[in-house]
Parts: C-alpha cells; structure tokens; sequence
C-alpha cells in the first residue's frame, strides 16, 4: 500500500511551480492527497519573503504538526525559502518537523523523503546557486488550461529591502529550447494560457547568452499551436524594452496585460531602494506601452512605509497612481528583513504610518479600478472559463485578468465549458471584478 503525502504549498507561482515539480517526482510511488488529515507525510513548501508571509509559513507548520498527536501523520518536511532562511531556528524550535530542505534541494525529494523514514532528521541544502536538472515531471495544479512557465530562478537585482538573492541565488535563466520543449508538451496537453515567470523576466537570458532574450523567447512562444494566451509577470521597468512592447503589440497571443513592480515613484524613495529606474522613466514606460497597446492592462506592486518615506515622498506615489491609472495595483506595507540594507537605515516609519498610506494607495487603486471597470459595461469580451460555480453560472478570467492577484468575471451561460474560451457581455461591474452573460463560446 502506498503511503499517503500531502502537500502544502505558500508564496508566489515559482514556489508553485516547485511543488508541481515535487509531486511530479513522487506520483509514482506514494499516493498525494488533498486533505492533510489523511496524509502519512505533509510537505510544506514556504515562503520567507516579508513577516506576513514568515508567520503565514510557521502557523501552517504548527497547524500540520498537530496531526501527529492522534493522527496518521508520521513525518513532516519544510521546504523553500523559510526552511533555507531559517534552517536552524526551525529545527530547534519546532520539533516536529522532520526535515528542513533548502531552496537548491526540492529535486531530491524522494531522497529526502526516504532518510527521514530510516528515522533519520533530516537538514538537505545545496548550493543556492545550483541549476536543478531539466526535463523533471511535474503535477500542474492551476486547473486544465493555465499552466505557469519558469523561465529563470534567482535575482541579480540586490533591491535594499529584499531577501530574495539570498536565498534564491544569482539569476540563473533555462535554456532557451528546453523552455520551448516545456511549452510545447503543456500545449499538447491542452493548456491555452502560459503564464511567464521568473524573479524578474525581463532579465531572461542574460547570464548565459550575454543578452536580454525575453523579446525572443516570446516571439518564439508565440509560434507554438495550441497555446492561445501569453501572459508576462515580474517585468522590470528599467528592461522593458522596446523591442519587447513591439512583440507584445505585434502578437495576436501574447496578452495585451503586464506586470511591472515600479514600487515606489519618488526618486529620493527609489534611490534608497536599490531601483535603478526613477519617477520620469516610469511615466514614459507607461506612455510607451499604451501608445504601442492602447488597451493593455498595466498591474504593478508598490511599498509604503520604506525608511525615509516622507510625507511629500507619499504624496509623489499617490499622485503618480493617480496620473498613471494604472489598471490594477497591489500595495504592502513596508517589512523590515534582517539582512537586508534597508533594515539597517535610519528613519525606519512607524507601523500605523506605514498601513495608513497602504489603505490610502489601495483605496485610490480601487477607486481607478472600479471606473475602469465600468467602463467595460455593454462590452463583450473574451474569458477563459476556470470553474461551474453553480448550474450555468461560470467563473473565468479575461485577458486583463491573472489568477489569484486579479479579479474574476462571473457569467451565465447554457453552453459555456471549462478550459474553454466564452465570449461575455459585461453587465455588471465591482472594484475587481466583472459580470455577465455569454451564449457562445470559440475554441
């Protein structure tokens, strides 16, 4: 009888994209279930990025121990970036973990898995800077037609506030033909959207063809049958170049839809930041895309709080929001990260400070998001079906969509099926997302 192993998997599509690749290497042998309650081996794979994110890891850790005291569970493993950023403090303060395996090691699951068996406690991490072996097996997990595509792991970037070059290394992008190859096996498998990911796309190639190749790869991309969406994530604006935003506006495939973390617009704020980009160079950008895509959508990320942050600072990133647009904009509260510079800088901005200018920018993002939204009233567009909510009432996303940080469009239909695409007439419209009706549907 196989035994049982259920996983757990926190943090961004990457970290997704590396349980996927963990229940691929284990399919064959051990049985995965989705109810933890009936696992013999919890898998948690974690994400050590900001505090939020570090406590969500460790209450969920807790959370999946419990199970041992009068449940199934025998052994459980942490995995990602807490388990690489914390390796010791996990091991000595929550003693029911069973093994710690760091970022450069999730490849050796079954391994890892087999020592801590033998009743072993198990500490596996590799160099950080390792290139996990192509061609792995992997689980998708985003339903039956969006897969994410891992083009690179690790960041050059050195922002002051991050801890993400140290615990995922230096940029290390995949060859060219062996990312083709994946996208092509996802097409045959029927997947219409490629969702595009690294720590930073926009640096795609540079460390093995000594160039930015992100515009050729998804020129490439673009060729393969079957694939119907291309949606990019994590674009740099200072290596968004004009080059990309022509294959973009040129490409019937790639969604007209980016996502560019700007963070911060003023420049003193930047600067401190470790940006290389500044206020003007960000307006242009923004001019450039809608000149060349008039209908994209543009989503970003900024902070609020980061030290310094005056008063005339938050209002140049309230006023920039404002000016911009910007279709869909997710905001955080500055974290302070051991290891990092800017937890070291003086004027560190007091908490309330820091969460009272986050819901003054989200509440200003919102306000642009709902009258954008509004604007698609009576307007029929094209939604890829995700989910049957209830009888002819169907969930999906548009171009303008991506999952899980972008809204949805709720819509009736008698004809409609999932993992195809429906044309929806909008008739309704909230702060993210849409509603209406769709009678037919294009394959």
């Amino acid at each position: 009888m196989k035994n049982k192993i259920g996983f757990v998997s926190l943090g961004c599509p990457k970290n997704l994209t590396v349980t996927e690749t963990m229940i691929g290497l284990l399919v064959p042998e051990y049985e995965i279930v989705t109810n933890p309650a009936d696992a013999d081996i919890i898998i948690v794979n974690t994400c050590g990025f900001i505090e939020s994110a570090k406590q969500e890891s460790i209450e969920t850790i807790i959370e999946m121990g419990q199970y041992k005291d009068g449940g199934g569970l025998k052994k459980l493993i942490v995995t990602g970036c807490l388990a690489e950023r914390y390796t010791e403090d996990i091991l000595n303060e929550l003693p029911e973990v069973d093994a710690v395996v760091g970022t450069g090691s999730y490849f050796e699951i079954k391994k890892i898995i087999d020592d801590t068996v033998l009743g072993e406690r198990v500490t596996h991490k590799n160099d950080i800077n390792i290139v996990a072996p192509e061609n792995l097996p992997r689980v998708i997990s985003t339903g039956s037609a969006s897969a994410y595509l891992a083009i690179a792991d690790g960041c050059n970037n050195h922002c002051s506030y991050c801890v993400i070059p140290s615990l995922r290394g230096k940029y290390r992008s995949r060859k060219m033909e062996d990312i083709l190859a994946e996208a092509r096996s996802l097409a045959e498998k029927g997947y219409k959207e490629l969702i595009v990911i690294a720590q930073d796309t926009t640096m795609y190639g540079i460390d093995i063809y000594g160039k930015k190749k992100l515009a050729e790869l998804v020129s490439e991309l673009d060729k393969i049958d079957g694939v119907e969406w291309i949606r990019l994530h994590y674009c740099y604006p200072e290596s968004v170049t004009d080059e990309l935003i022509s294959v973009m506006a040129n490409s019937k495939k790639v969604c007209k839809y980016i996502d560019i973390p700007f963070q911060h617009a003023s420049d003193d704020v930047l600067r401190r930041m470790g940006r290389r980009g500044r206020e003007e160079d960000y307006r242009n950008l923004i001019e450039k895309l809608r000149m060349a895509m008039p209908d994209i959508t543009i989503r970003s990320t900024f902070i609020t709080g980061f030290p310094g942050e005056s008063a005339e600072d938050f209002e140049t990133l309230m006023k920039f929001v404002n000016d911009t647009e910007l279709d869909k904009i997710g905001v955080f509260a500055y974290s302070r990260e051991e290891g990092t510079p800017a937890a070291e800088m003086e004027d560190q901005i007091d908490e309330e400070v820091k969460e009272t200018r986050r819901d003054a920018l989200m509440a200003l993002g919102q306000e642009i998001s709902l009258e954008k939204n509004k604007s698609k009233i009576g307007k029929t567009i094209k939604v890829l079906a995700e989910e049957e909510i209830k009888r002819n009432i169907f969930a999906g996303r548009s171009e303008g969509d991506s999952p899980d940080v972008d809204g949805m469009v709720i819509f009736k239909s008698k004809n409609a099926k999932i993992g195809e695409f429906a044309f929806v007439t909008i008739t309704k419209a909230s702060e993210y997302d849409l509603e209406g009706t769709a009678d037919e549907y294009c394959k």
